[in-house]
């Protein structure tokens, strides 16, 4: 499963963390947020781990195979947040620069918030963004899953675990009164997370045809 698709909006959960379209959040709101960012970055720990792990077991091939001509092991070369490069954007090679980068959001957004605190259509418009951000979550999931025509590494397991969470969420903002963006965005976020498990369905049963040997000339001449 692709990680980094599901953990890189963390520091737009960090935006709804004390306040919701200027309205204090409910307390299970904000032990929700608190929770859900600090299971972020976790996971975030573990995919950094395991994505630096793969790149060692490439040097060591590499290195192992420096003496054959015909063998060549590209390594992917170490990237940083502080490169600012957007073609590697949240692919950096330790967790320290997700965390810097994390930091530097939430500071930027909470510096601009404290000055456009009192302006109205800033809030709405800066709370509706977090909400629909986190709805989001699962687009690139199912984005990748449909451009690979495959579901093979993805936790059936895990993507239950989304859509029970998401379920249960979006049902507690219909019961409670949420302003329509929760409850729109929760709504969207259950259907995303069905749509993956859709994918894995369709994938499973219908698999896709390999695509067809092209036979050259001189083959057919041999035969």
């Amino acid at each position: 499963m692709d990680w980094g698709c599901r953990c890189w909006p963390t520091g737009a959960c960090c935006m709804r963390a004390g306040e919701r379209f200027g309205r204090r959040f409910e307390s299970p709101l904000l032990w929700q947020s608190a929770i859900m960012i600090l299971t972020m970055l976790l996971m975030l720990k573990l995919c950094t781990e395991v994505r630096v792990a793969n790149e060692l077991n490439a040097r060591r091939r590499c290195f192992a195979a420096a003496d054959s001509k015909d063998e060549e092991v590209k390594v992917a070369p170490r990237r940083s947040f502080l490169d600012f490069d957007p073609h590697h954007f949240w692919q950096w090679s330790s967790f320290a620069d997700y965390v810097q980068c994390v930091v530097a959001f939430t500071g930027l957004v909470g510096y601009i918030t404290y000055l456009s605190i009192d302006s109205t259509l800033f809030v709405e418009t800066l709370g509706f963004l977090a909400v629909l951000t986190e709805a989001m979550l699962g687009v690139p999931q199912l984005y990748r899953n449909h451009r690979h025509q495959s579901t093979e590494g993805m936790s059936i397991k895990m993507v239950l675990m989304w859509t029970s969470g998401d379920a249960f969420k979006t049902a507690y903002f219909l019961l409670k009164g949420a302003p329509l963006q929760f409850s729109v965005c929760g709504l969207l976020q259950v259907l995303v997370d069905l749509a993956i498990l859709g994918q894995a369905y369709a994938f499973a049963h219908h698999p896709p045809k390999p695509a067809p040997h092209t036979v050259h000339p001189a083959s057919t001449k041999a035969l």
